[in-house]
């Protein structure tokens, strides 16, 4: 526990440390919130029909709807890339320290992911700064709520950063490898676009993507679903179903965990098996 406890500290004092990156953590939430989203809003409402819209359908707001994504995004992004620093502390010779020190390789491993993880839940919780610009009520048991399931998401995903970090040598490669996994997952989550009217195979790709998931649940939690007429529930893809059932919150949550035990499980033997 110590073990954990000291990987864990010192990544997240890196991060609380480093105001650049505690700043810059704004810019592209930012840039897809407003810039995106605002641009965007007026063709998403043309497509609904504008002004001749159905009675619910006026209602879509394109920024409201993007903001739980924008929160997922946010967390994955933190998540998938703070196993960077294992694979800078192997070119930079601290990994070989660590790793020739009485601590077991598990309990660096589950730090390290530990730590990513809670800096990923402070960067989600930092997105809440912008509920103010874009009308959406977020109350305190709401926070609550999202605060264990945007940990439990940046866990898995964290978990998923650390598997690959360990097989890649250099910098370079792991943010290569992580470019060209990050934008398909993200796109293809429902964080920026509702999930309607998609051919078959791209629809499959939806369902085994663990960030579809996750940003599902920050919209069950954040939109409230349950209180929207079902037109603007269906226009807003927010019956995320699978085989026909409609997947519950409850269903999420496991599918999330699951996901978190077997590749936190998988990315420790891998970081057993690797070298210095």
């Amino acid at each position: 526990m110590e073990a954990m406890f000291a990987i864990w500290q010192r990544d997240v004092l890196k991060f609380f440390r480093d105001r650049a990156r505690l700043i810059g953590s704004f810019a592209m939430p930012f840039m897809f919130l407003i810039l995106f989203g605002s641009g965007m809003s007026g063709a998403i409402g043309s497509m609904m029909g504008g002004e001749q819209a159905a009675g619910p359908l006026r209602d879509f707001d394109f920024v409201e709807f993007m903001f739980p994504g924008i929160i997922g995004m946010t967390v994955f992004n933190t998540a998938i890339f703070s196993a960077l620093s294992v694979v800078q502390d192997r070119e930079f010779g601290y990994l070989r320290e660590i790793l020739v020190s009485p601590m077991s390789r598990t309990s660096i491993a589950i730090g390290k992911v530990l730590g990513g993880s809670t800096v990923a839940l402070f960067q989600g919780l930092m997105m809440l700064v912008f509920v103010p610009f874009i009308g959406i009520t977020i109350t305190v048991p709401i926070i609550l709520q999202l605060i264990p399931v945007m940990f439990l998401v940046a866990f898995a995903i964290s978990s998923i950063g650390l598997l690959i970090a360990t097989s890649l040598k250099t910098s370079q490669g792991f943010q290569m490898v992580i470019q060209v996994l990050i934008f398909p997952m993200l796109f293809l989550s429902g964080a920026l676009f509702p999930l309607n009217g998609m051919p078959a195979w791209m629809n499959f790709l939806v369902k085994i993507n663990p960030l579809t998931y996750s940003v599902d649940m920050f919209k069950k939690i954040i939109l409230r679903p349950e209180d929207l007429a079902p037109a603007l529930r269906e226009a807003m893809g927010l019956n995320l179903a699978v085989f026909g059932h409609v997947i519950s919150f409850a269903e999420e949550m496991i599918v999330v965990l699951i996901l978190s035990i077997l590749f936190v499980v998988l990315a420790t033997i891998r970081f057993n098996r690797s070298e210095a």
